[in-house]
Order: C-alpha cells, then sequence, then structure tokens
C-alpha cells in the first residue's frame, strides 16, 4: 500500500519544485541535469554551502580565542593603552532614564532630573556623560576585533590569490562566461568559497557583541548582500564571477584593519601611511575595477550568446547594491582624507567602521567653549555665564526648582 504524504510535504516539495525551475536559475536551453556529477566531472550543488553552518561556528570559536591568545597579547606589546574612566555614582533616577528614556536629554529634561535628584545641572550633564563612557568598549577590545578581521582577510586573500594564480578568467574577466554553465568544480575553489561564506555568517553571529559602528545599519546589508551573493552564485555555478568579486574585496579590507590596529596602538606614522595605502587600492578596486570589469562582464559580456533570464537580474541587482555602498564608503574615506590632509595624521577610524570617540571628561567649560555672548557652544547645554531660561540659571548654581 502506497503511504500517503503529508500535505504540508507535498507544499513543502511542490514550492521547492517551483523554486528551482530552471528558466529561473540558468540561460535558456540549460538545466540542472547538465550540471549532474558524472565522468569524473564535478559541479557545484546548493546543498554544499550547508556546511557553511557548523564551519561559521567553529569560526565564532576560532575567533575568540584568537583575540585572547593573540590579539590581547598584541594589544599590549604595541602599547595599546585603554583610558581610565571615572565611576559614576549611583542614581536609580538617572539610570532608569538612561537604560530607559534614552542617553542623550535635551536641557529641559535635563533641568528636571537634576530637580529631581537634588543635582546641579552641570552635575547631571557629568554623570551621563560618565556613564555613556562605560558602555563604550575600550581600545583592547577594538584592537582584538580588528586583529582578528586583519589575520582573516590577509589569510584569505592571499589563499584566493594562489587559487586563481593560474586561472585565465582572473586576468581576463570575459573567460568567466566561457562554456557557462558547463564549469567543473574544483576543490580549492569550493574551500575557499565555503570558508568566506563561514565568515561572513560568523559575522552576522557576533554583530549584536562586537563594537557598534556609525554605520551599524549599512554593515547589516553588506553582509546580507554579500552572503546572498556568495551562495546565490555558487548555486547555479558562477563561481567565476563570484570568485573575482570574493578577491577584489579582501585585497583592501585587510590593509583598513592593519591601518585601525596601528590607529589604536596611537603608531601614528604606521598608520597615515597604511591609510594611504588603503585608501589607493579600495577607490582603485571599488570605483574603477569593479564597475569596469566586474559589472561590465556581468551585464553585457554574460548574456553574449544567451538572453537574459531571471538570475541575471538578480545577480545584477545585487552587485549595484554593492556597488552603491562602494559609493557610500568612499565619501567617508574622502572625508577622512580631507581631514588627513588639514592636520596631518589620521585621527579616527577609516571607512565604514569608524568609531564613536569618547567623549571628554574634563571640565564643562573645556567641552563646550563659550561663545562670545556668553552662551555655551553645542545644544542642549546650560551657560553659568549667559544662562538661557531661569530655570537652567538656578539648577547650574545649586539651587532647587519649586515642585
Amino acid at each position: 500500500m502506497r503511504r500517503r504524504r503529508h500535505p504540508a510535504a507535498r507544499m513543502w516539495s511542490s514550492l521547492n519544485e517551483w523554486l528551482w525551475q530552471d528558466r529561473f536559475w540558468l540561460p535558456p536551453n540549460s538545466s540542472w541535469a547538465d550540471l549532474e556529477d558524472r565522468d569524473g566531472r564535478v559541479y557545484a550543488h546548493p546543498q554544499d554551502m550547508l556546511a557553511a553552518l557548523p564551519l561559521a561556528l567553529a569560526l565564532v570559536v576560532v575567533r575568540f580565542t584568537f583575540e585572547r591568545l593573540v590579539g590581547l597579547p598584541l594589544s599590549r606589546w604595541l602599547g595599546v593603552r585603554n583610558r581610565a574612566r571615572r565611576p559614576v555614582q549611583p542614581n536609580a533616577t538617572l539610570e532608569k532614564h538612561f537604560l530607559v528614556e534614552g542617553q542623550r536629554l535635551t536641557e529641559p529634561e535635563m533641568v528636571i532630573l537634576a530637580t529631581q535628584c537634588g543635582l546641579t545641572l552641570r552635575q547631571t550633564q557629568r554623570w551621563f556623560r560618565r556613564r555613556r563612557n562605560q558602555d563604550r568598549p575600550c581600545l583592547t577590545k577594538k584592537f582584538c576585533e580588528a586583529s582578528w578581521r586583519f589575520a582573516f582577510y590577509l589569510f584569505s586573500f592571499f589563499g584566493g590569490l594562489s587559487v586563481l594564480y593560474h586561472e585565465s578568467w582572473l586576468w581576463r574577466p570575459a573567460m568567466c562566461w566561457d562554456n557557462y554553465p558547463n564549469q567543473t568544480l574544483k576543490p580549492a575553489l569550493y574551500y575557499w568559497y565555503l570558508l568566506e561564506l563561514s565568515f561572513y555568517i560568523s559575522l552576522l553571529i557576533t554583530l549584536p557583541f562586537d563594537v557598534r559602528r556609525k554605520d551599524f545599519k549599512e554593515q547589516v546589508v553588506h553582509h546580507l548582500v554579500t552572503i546572498t551573493l556568495i551562495t546565490f552564485s555558487y548555486s547555479t555555478n558562477l563561481l567565476r564571477i563570484g570568485s573575482l568579486v570574493l578577491l577584489l574585496h579582501d585585497s583592501a579590507d585587510y590593509l583598513l584593519e592593519a591601518c585601525k590596529m596601528f590607529n589604536y596602538a596611537h603608531q601614528w606614522r604606521v598608520c597615515n601611511s597604511l591609510f594611504i595605502v588603503f585608501s589607493l587600492v579600495f577607490f582603485y578596486t571599488r570605483l574603477v575595477l569593479f564597475p569596469t570589469q566586474i559589472l561590465y562582464t556581468t551585464y553585457y559580456e554574460s548574456i553574449a550568446n544567451s538572453a537574459p533570464f531571471f538570475g541575471y537580474y538578480l545577480f545584477n541587482s545585487l552587485l549595484v547594491m554593492l556597488q552603491l555602498l562602494h559609493v557610500f564608503w568612499s565619501c567617508l574615506i574622502l572625508r577622512m582624507i580631507c581631514n588627513f590632509t588639514k592636520k596631518g595624521q589620521m585621527e579616527k577610524d577609516i571607512r565604514s567602521d569608524m568609531e564613536e570617540s569618547d567623549s571628554s571628561e574634563g571640565e564643562e567649560a573645556q567641552e563646550h567653549p563659550k561663545l562670545k555672548n556668553g552662551a555655551a557652544q553645542g545644544p542642549g547645554v546650560a551657560s553659568t555665564d549667559g544662562p538661557r531660561n531661569r530655570a537652567a540659571w538656578q539648577l547650574a548654581n545649586g539651587h532647587m526648582l519649586a515642585t
């Protein structure tokens, strides 16, 4: 007697068959049957990428081990020093507002809080400033994260270069479409691809625990687009062009992480030199090579002998999204170059993950210098010489408002 399948299983099977139709992912007159292993010829299969999930978890373990056993001692050897931070006095009312209602309050809110706690306006502002500093990551943590990414990108770039060095499509991207999609899979290329996918999955896993960057949303988009591109290109046997995209990106990333490491160590000469080299490599690879070689060949040369199909449009859309991120980060780098030209040294992290610097722990007068009319510079700061309102002046001088 034939066993009937569960309705949910039948629905999943029907959806799977519809999703993986030949006409969606392969050029016309091509089918998945053409990419079945036979006669010693091995092809890429989507299920091969499932191995990236356990490998990503293993990379998380390797990363934290590396940061503890290599990154931390290296930071000490290079002289990375964490800034001493003054502890805040316990205050339940201020802590509640800090955690629930926001870390940065307006001046009227500061006035009310100061009244409730019996503090001056300046004391309340100082409490919030020091409390914010407690949540900011220390330089050692930043250095360890950068050292791990530097080690991986360096290994990945030169490993990928050794894999592709003797391949024709490295020097002529048009060869990526030679006899596509009937291109066999080489073991070295598979392992490199798998390692790259696992690394970006591990970055997503650890993102909530890493130093939060100003471009956090852009980083999430970048990781998701990269994971989608790697998975899609492998599944549809676009390994040649996908490998060029990976190699091109790794060529600048390890320079960025090295620059940040020396920035945290306050070794400005090395940092400045690396910054110049990184900028040149980034602009050339992301703004010149990527659009003129990668985007051109995927948009024009890929369909020279076939009609466009759904996978063609999806792949090009993802690459365009990646290029838009390149332009966004290039603007950040140009802004860093302007500051570098004016000041003669790089003071902050470059490109996408420039981190928010710690607020000053000095006197309020030093943090917000006064203007000519006596008002304190910067929004939300009450001046003791020229107060904006009566309540702010009273609190700044230790007086209590009537409630």
